[in-house]
């Protein structure tokens, strides 16, 4: 090897990016397969959203939350009442 050759780059990203014909991406590829047997359902631009359950409002959560930080701090300030010095 000569030193011209190790100051070509191995890849020129300028001369890949002009390229006149682009392969698609192997998942472009399989997804193209795919849909010719089975095309894809048309989806709205936002759809419904999906509820798995109730939910809970937010002053229900926060005041879960409230309520498990008062039961730690108390619960350390118990034990260490209880602890001998």
């Amino acid at each position: 090897m000569s030193e011209e050759d190790d100051d070509q780059p191995e890849f020129d990203l300028r001369w890949a990016d002009r390229a006149e014909h682009k392969e698609p991406s192997a998942r472009a590829r399989m997804l193209a397969a795919r849909w010719k047997e089975n095309p894809p359902e048309p989806v709205p631009f936002r759809g419904e959203p999906e509820r798995g359950g109730p939910r809970r409002s937010s002053w229900v959560s926060t005041t879960i939350v409230l309520g498990c930080v008062a039961a730690v701090i108390l619960l350390l300030g118990w034990t260490r009442f209880q602890a001998p010095y």
